[in-house]
């Protein structure tokens, strides 16, 4: 495979008339893979036999990877790999294996590609890893939303940051461990705190993660001052990981950039790397990954990095200069990609300056609506976000992201129109493929349209065509949760509810949900005592307290009962008729 892409890529090269430091040196572009960064993903278009698909950019992938559920809906069939497991940082997942007939990527068409099958839904239908991204050498240059596949000639041990030369930009060079084909990875020292750490470069990580081993290194735990809970997170794997923030003194990479008095995310994740280096860190960065001399070549481009403020500074400790050479776009698509980049940059005024340039360029393109609608509505601009939804609706009446998004919007409304919203969901629900990732919303808003019926074969699909995926266990307790609404097939919720249970063991979001299906069983004390954990964890659970409080009614005891009620009241006033109107009541 690694021959037959190469060659086929060969087919586009260009000279991109840019020299490195030695003057013998010359840099060419062999293939350019455009990305919008979404959710913090760095995202590019391809196709697989025809049909147009997105995929992660992901560096910390050995090899290209397509979910399950995607390649149902794509319609590939993978052939089983017995015994062979991909790791994530949250434990192993098993594979299989699948041959594209045509792949097409950066306007070039690959034919008999193959793609590991495995792991969850991350966004588009998959990732391209390194089997692709390490062939020759790689530019990651998100800040200008381009990832560049590059061959240099004659560069010997030359500067590869070759879009430094005649600025003042600051270059730090960080040496990479050896290539190693059964685990292509980029890998590097950093120090944090003063302590060595094996960093992974992995573009596909939302946020940099540490080990809970490195931290200890660098004088970090979870009891350490300042460190806050940092919730879940999850990879390839299976297993949810706890996490938490950490505030550093010093984060060093290479020998020209120090990052001082940030704060950074550790949690308790496995696998053979000490950190992974996510797309929060390459968004301000332009990187070059020169595979040939195994170092990297970084150039600070502006912005947080890690999502924080911190001071940025040269080995003598002197400020970085932050000179962001990027050009005006001058395309639409241009000014999508340096929108999205922005939007990723916390920059909200200027993403919205840009996605109004490529509305104004490409009005009939109902994407950039979308877009803008998103960065509206996180401005709290809520009526222009719901114009361009609806534009990009008439533009195109089966966008189901844009179907879906306006059905929120109208559920947030004071008074929303549920005839409209279950419009909305029933046309997102019918142009939906099966397997769409897409189905946990659909589901999810029926429930919050008070039609929880109609959204358990949304959740009967997803869990159908994602056996494997880590988000299993929650989609079978919103199943449950949808049943013991509706009060149907009340036995089937407790058996999602039950096997939900034993793979998020301690999950009171799941435990309450079965109390609430013992409860319409008619099995009190068993929904007592579920109803009695989950408030001893979280006293303002209202669901909860109105629960247990019709359960010890029916046990006679009226006063608990009454507090109860009362204190469940406190926490959301509303619940009590929603619930009357699923027919839970005392």
């Amino acid at each position: 495979m690694k021959n037959r892409v190469a060659c086929a890529l060969a087919g586009l090269a260009l000279c991109l008339g840019a020299k490195a430091a030695s003057a013998s040196c010359g840099v060419g572009k062999i293939g350019e893979l455009p990305v919008t960064m979404i959710d913090m993903q760095p995202m590019t278009d391809a196709k697989i036999n025809g049909q147009p698909v997105r995929f992660v950019v992901d560096s910390g992938a050995f090899y290209s990877v397509i979910s399950p559920g995607r390649a149902t809906e794509l319609g590939l069939k993978p052939e089983p790999l017995p015994g062979w497991m991909m790791q994530g940082i949250n434990g192993e997942t098993p594979m299989s294996l699948v041959t594209v007939k045509t792949f097409t990527i950066s306007g070039s068409d690959l034919p008999r590609i193959e793609f590991i099958v495995a792991g969850s839904e991350v966004g588009g239908v998959g990732v391209l890893g390194q089997n692709l991204l390490g062939l020759v050498d790689t530019e990651y240059d998100l800040p200008h939303g381009t990832v560049r596949l590059m061959k240099a000639k004659g560069c010997g041990n030359s500067n590869m940051a070759y879009w430094s030369t005649g600025t003042d930009k600051i270059v730090s060079v960080v040496e990479l461990a050896a290539y190693d084909r059964a685990n292509a990875q980029t890998v590097g020292t950093v120090w944090l705190n003063g302590a060595k750490i094996h960093a992974t470069f992995d573009t596909g990580a939302h946020d940099s993660v540490l080990s809970m081993a490195a931290a200890a290194r660098a004088g970090i735990t979870p009891k350490s001052p300042g460190v806050e809970p940092g919730g879940m997170i999850y990879g390839f794997g299976r297993q949810l990981v706890r996490s938490w923030i950490a505030p550093f003194d010093s984060f060093k990479v290479g020998e020209g950039e120090t990052i001082s008095h940030g704060r950074i995310r550790f949690g308790e994740f496995t696998g053979d790397t000490e950190m992974l280096l996510g797309a929060d860190f390459f968004i301000a960065h332009r990187i070059y990954v020169s595979n040939s001399q195994r170092r990297l070549y970084l150039t600070y481009e502006g912005g947080p990095v890690f999502n924080i403020k911190a001071r940025y500074q040269d080995a003598k400790g002197t400020a970085i200069a932050v000179t962001d050479a990027q050009t005006d776009p001058t395309t639409a698509e241009g000014y999508s990609r340096a929108g999205a980049v922005l939007l990723a940059r916390n920059d909200r005024e200027g993403a919205l300056a840009d996605f109004g340039k490529a509305v104004a360029l490409a009005p009939t393109e109902p994407r950039y609506r979308l877009q803008r609608a998103d960065a509206l509505f996180d401005a709290d601009r809520k009526a222009e976000a719901m114009a361009d939804v609806a534009e990009a609706i008439r533009l195109k009446p089966d966008y189901v992201e844009a179907l879906i998004g306006r059905a929120g919007l109208r559920l947030r409304e004071d008074e929303p129109d549920i005839k409209a919203v279950l419009a909305d969901l029933d046309a997102a629900d019918k142009a939906a493929p099966p397997a769409a990732n897409e189905r946990l919303d659909i589901g999810g808003l029926y429930v919050a349209a008070a039609e929880p019926a109609r959204a358990v074969p949304q959740y009967d699909q997803w869990i159908k065509y994602h056996p494997q995926d880590v988000r299993r266990p929650e989609a079978l307790n919103d199943r449950c949760w949808a049943r013991a609404l509706a009060g149907i097939d009340l036995p089937a919720a407790l058996t999602d509810c039950n096997s939900a249970i034993r793979q998020r063991p301690g999950n009171m979001s799941i435990v309450d949900s079965r109390a609430l299906v013992e409860l319409r069983m008619g099995d009190i004390d068993k929904a007592l005592h579920d109803y009695d954990a989950v408030i001893a964890k979280d006293p303002k659970s209202a669901w909860s307290l109105y629960g247990r409080g019709i359960a010890k009614q029916r046990k006679g005891d009226t006063a608990g009962a009454k507090a109860d009620f009362e204190a469940s009241a406190a926490v959301s006033p509303k619940l009590a008729k929603r619930a009357k109107d699923f027919g839970i009541k005392p």
